[in-house]
């Protein structure tokens, strides 16, 4: 009952003309444990649409996102619509489980060992766009590990864009990952990139965040 009311609430919520689906959204705290539990469609919101990828020969902007629940995805469409972005969604060959535990096994195992998940996406050329909205959830702290890997694989490309980090996140903000971000970047050779603030909003209160996102914006 509470999902389909869910998903009632948020059918015209939409990334490239495709629904988004995230079953937290409109849960209280308690009810969504700061995160811990959450389901997916277990193919990191791909399940019943295709890999969100709007390019154009005009935009200046562009939001580079994973979600795997579907809070971060719907950041990523509220940011695109209001700077009249592209949007590029980042997968990964074998997505994370709807089984959240399962996920968080798989996540700390991939986190002990530095295993990232191997891509499964192709980057576009990347020379008309001034700023790079990069979008995440924030796992144990730090950065989410397809993030780790698009970074690891095109961070070289990032070269003198301003970054945008902006995340979801259990309540407990967005530890490390932007200097994680920006370590990579170094790692990889990119250069002379700037950074904004960051954008970190409660993975549940995503459909509440438009006066946040504006603010940040601003």
């Amino acid at each position: 009952m509470g999902d389909k009311k869910l998903n009632n609430k948020f059918q015209d919520a939409t990334i490239d003309g495709q629904k988004i689906t995230a079953y937290q959204l409109g849960k209280n705290s308690n009810d969504w444990r700061n995160g811990a539990g959450t389901i997916s469609d277990g193919m990191d919101t791909n399940k019943n649409s295709h890999p969100t990828r709007k390019l154009t020969d005009s935009a200046k902007n562009i939001v580079i996102y994973f979600s795997r629940s579907g809070s971060t995805e719907l950041l990523a469409s509220k940011i695109a619509k209001k700077t009249n972005a592209d949007i590029l969604e980042i997968t990964v060959k074998d997505p994370y489980p709807s089984n959240y535990p399962k996920t968080l096994s798989r996540a700390n195992f991939e986190r002990e060992n530095m295993d990232y998940p191997e891509l499964n996406m192709e980057l576009p050329n990347l020379d008309q766009y001034k700023t790079v909205y990069l979008g995440y959830p924030i796992w144990a702290m730090t950065l989410s590990h397809p993030m780790h890997s698009f970074l690891n694989t095109y961070g070289s490309q990032l070269s003198s864009k301003k970054i945008a980090p902006f995340m979801s996140e259990g309540g407990y903000g967005q530890g490390d990952s932007v200097q994680v971000v920006k370590e990579i970047l170094k790692q990889q050779g990119a250069i002379n990139n700037t950074f904004t603030s960051s954008l970190v909003v409660d993975g549940n209160k995503v459909d509440h965040s438009d006066k946040q996102i504006s603010d940040w914006l601003r």
